[in-house]
């Protein structure tokens, strides 16, 4: 997935750039710092998208900062975005990295491959029940 354009990319905290130790701060995941680093100076946007609010929110936000990373936006798709409740809502992000993923969460370095290797790995598809048949 070698991507020309820039990503808005959505990352999740707990359980993705660290350790899911809610509500402390987990150790940092093997390479989540610096493949975070590397997609910022790719030129993608990153978007710090968390359960955390108030002061664990700051908590997590001032950690990734001492670890190198600003984020564009943190729980909103854009820095001026304001909410008329405090109510959770859906952020656009072309991608989600989260450790809820269906299959679990893949690791740093996979999903740092996956989007900048030059040859996109394509999985095999399926075969489903009426393939059988062909």
């Amino acid at each position: 997935m070698n991507f020309e354009q820039h990503l808005i990319i959505a990352v999740d905290f707990d359980g993705t750039i660290v350790e899911d130790a809610y509500p402390r701060i987990g150790k940092p995941m093997i390479f989540a710092f610096d493949t975070l680093k590397k997609l910022q100076a790719e030129g993608h946007r990153l978007i710090l998208w968390t359960y955390r609010s108030g002061d664990r929110l700051n908590e997590a936000v001032r950690f990734c900062k001492e670890n190198g990373i600003f984020f564009y936006a943190v729980n909103k798709s854009f820095p001026e975005e304001e909410f008329k409740n405090d109510v959770s809502r859906k952020i656009h992000a072309d991608l989600f990295i989260d450790d809820r993923n269906v299959g679990g969460f893949l690791g740093w370095g996979e999903i740092y491959q996956m989007l900048t290797n030059e040859t996109p790995q394509i999985p095999e598809k399926k075969k489903g029940f009426f393939d059988l048949f062909k």
